[in-house]
């Protein structure tokens, strides 16, 4: 597996001491987790003890579990698979236990107070190695000693986040080494690292850096040797700053302290090894290219217009403007949205007006909430004005946005995508046409059978059907803005299908009953019974008359349902001469076709027959309860001398229901 931990040395001046601290420090509460990835072992030199809190452990009765001197380790799934990983402590006798939790979208401390986060974990009390491999029988191993130290592995899902836990119990301060490997899953970023964008501020004093992801803190020089400007004439980079890592051990926002303010112009910021010997990391250890660029430019600063409008949703009531080139202050907004006046194809207003974002005091982007839903087609337009606060809205330069600047937006129709359906039933094949109105400008749409998508995508389109009963319909219809869906269920009950029973050996003139149990609605019914006799009823009996021989006929069962569909289902059905069951005193299984096998003669009404035969060590020998069959005097293929062989037999009369036994003897001749 490639996912591996990079390699990062925290080292920690604590000494030994008698009560245990909070475990406040980077990387020791589930909030400062260190960021990890697939590339290198992570080595832990020591563990500083601090108290722990309780955390849940499903499937463990005892309920004093404790993150006791821990770890966290944070970090995303970008390939599905299985997750494989080794603590191997620097002391093999020390006891290490772990907790894995996905806490997607979830405040990383509610691993206290929600196990439902939990996936796996191991509180085994026996020292050594443990982890998470293919050894393991149970994702969940609770405390004590002699309990695997292994749990069986967790599969992992793309784009979820999950938080490792590691607690060291034994309190001796040694620590550990972390790796991974055997595993299918890939944890690793597969997004080379590099630059976003730069921008100057509003003086040319600053430079603020976006990365396209999460960089160590640790790996940026803080002299601002990264990074160096070109046309570099009288640029000198005074410092490198980086934001949350204060608290954090990763960042994706910079800022260069300039020694003099920027001439008007264009630059571009670029990418060299600082005086730590490298330029930025990722968690992976992978650097921006020296390669790296980003173009800017500074210019005298100007009142800021809007520069454009998020895609409205559908039906919006709430529309986003969008300020990329000069972040807006917060607090020059008009919450009642009077900064503002809107008009179009039908009348709407404003009714208030919020920062989409709001950080440090600026946001990029301003909601506006409209009196109500805009459901129609048209076209509307968004105007700054002076607002109730006396001004416009104010940029990050602290500039008044130009009154009279506007930007219009489009809205679509919403869309129903309710349909009709008419069917046609056939014999062999269902014909169900579906019908839409195509309006709203619709230009997608999908029809869906029972789950299934199907490739006759037309607007009004006819579905055949060989496999009748219930259809369940559904359209996705969209126009591009707005989507809908409608479902409909139809039942195409024509099938049909003939299903009879009776009994197959029959007694001379017996009153032989014939039951019917057809799928289908609408039904007639034909009985044939094989000799010229027939019978309309559903179910019905019927007397054979005696030949003195056995005979065997064909019946056949047809059934027509309202639409002239028929099917015929065709059984045989035997008529014995004698119904007098007995069982023959000898048999000569000599292969002539003559006596040869040896049971039951003329069971027909031998209901439930168990006949079995034993030779005269009282072994059974052969068992069978189908008087049709017989011994043919082999025990496991090897044909058996001339001897006596004993026989039981138990059944129960079709004629009367009674339970019937017998036994006796009978001679294999050969």
């Amino acid at each position: 597996m490639r996912c591996i931990f990079f390699n990062i040395m925290l080292l920690w001046g604590l000494n030994n001491f008698a009560s245990a601290q909070s475990c406040t420090n980077n990387g020791q509460n589930p909030l400062s987790a260190f960021p990890v990835c697939g590339t290198n072992i992570f080595y832990q030199a020591s563990v500083p003890i601090c108290s722990g809190s309780n955390v849940p452990s499903p499937g463990c009765a005892a309920t004093d579990y404790s993150d006791k001197n821990p770890f966290y380790y944070k970090f995303t799934c970008f390939a599905a698979g299985t997750l494989h990983f080794k603590i191997n402590p620097n002391t093999n006798s020390d006891d290490y236990d772990w907790v894995l939790y996905d806490v997607t979208g979830r405040n990383p401390n509610e691993i206290y107070t929600n196990a439902a986060l939990t996936i796996a974990s191991n509180w085994s009390g026996t020292g050594g190695n443990t982890g998470m491999d293919n050894s393991g029988n149970n994702q969940y191993v609770c405390e004590g000693i002699g309990r695997p130290r292994w749990s069986s592995p967790a599969n992992l899902t793309v784009g979820r986040n999950y938080l490792l836990m590691v607690s060291h119990f034994t309190n001796s301060q040694s620590g550990y080494a972390l790796s991974f490997g055997g595993g299918t899953a890939v944890i690793t970023d597969p997004t080379p690292p590099k630059l976003l964008s730069a921008k100057a501020d509003c003086e040319g004093k600053k430079i603020n850096i976006k990365l396209n992801k999460k960089m160590l803190c640790n790996s940026l020089a803080t002299n601002g040797t990264d990074f160096f400007i070109t046309p570099a004439a009288g640029i000198n980079i005074l410092n490198a700053s980086s934001l949350g890592c204060s608290t954090n051990f990763d960042t994706d926002t910079l800022t260069l302290t300039l020694a003099t303010p920027l001439l008007p112009g264009n630059y571009i910021l670029n990418v060299k090894n600082g005086s730590d010997a490298n330029t930025l990391k990722d968690y992976c250890d992978l650097q921006i290219p020296l390669t790296d660029q980003a173009f800017f430019k500074f210019a005298p600063a100007v009142p800021t217009p809007i520069d454009s409008i998020a895609m409205p949703t559908c039906a919006p009531q709430t529309i986003q403007l969008i300020f990329a080139n000069k972040q807006i202050k917060c607090n020059s907004i008009s919450a009642d949205g009077s900064d503002f006046a809107i008009n179009g194809t039908y009348p709407t207003s404003i009714l208030s007006a919020t920062a989409g974002n709001c950080v440090n005091g600026f946001t990029e982007a301003i909601i506006l909430k409209l009196s109500h839903n805009l459901y129609n087609k048209g076209t509307f337009t968004i105007t700054l004005q002076t607002g109730s606060d006396g001004n416009s809205i104010i940029d990050e330069c602290n500039l008044v946005s130009i009154i009279g600047s506007s930007k219009s937006f489009n809205v679509k129709d919403t869309v129903n995508a309710n349909f009709t359906t008419v069917t046609k039933l056939g014999c062999i094949i269902d014909t169900i046409i579906a019908t839409n109105n195509l309006n709203n400008d619709l230009n997608n749409w999908q029809w869906i059978i029972n789950n299934i998508a199907q490739p006759n995508n037309n607007f009004n389109p006819q579905f055949l059907f060989t496999n009748f009963g219930i259809k369940n319909i559904m359209l996705v219809a969209s126009n591009g803005l707005c989507t809908d869906t409608a479902t409909a269920i139809v039942d195409l009950d024509n099938y049909i299908e003939p299903q009879i029973n009776f009994n197959i050996d029959n007694c001379p003139k017996e009153i032989i009953p014939f039951m019917a149990t057809p799928i289908g609605k609408n039904l007639t019914y034909l009985w044939q019974f094989g000799n010229g006799a027939t019978d309309t009823a559903k179910n019905t009996a019927h007397q054979y008359i005696d030949f003195g021989i056995d005979k065997t006929y064909n019946v056949a069962f047809t059934i027509t349902n309202n639409l002239g569909c028929q099917k015929t289902i065709i059984k045989p059905i035997n008529v014995l001469k004698i119904c007098g069951l007995f069982v023959p005193t000898a048999f000569t299984p000599n292969g002539d076709g003559n006596n040869d096998r040896f049971g039951p003669l003329y069971a027909a009404q031998a209901i439930n027959l168990r006949f079995r035969v034993f030779n005269r060590f009282g072994q059974m020998v052969y068992q069978t309860n189908n008087w049709r069959n017989g011994w043919d005097g082999t025990i496991k293929g090897v044909p058996q001398p001339t001897s006596t062989f004993a026989w039981t037999m138990q059944y129960t009369n079709r004629a009367d229901g009674k339970l019937k036994y017998g036994n006796g003897t009978a001679t294999l001749i050969r």
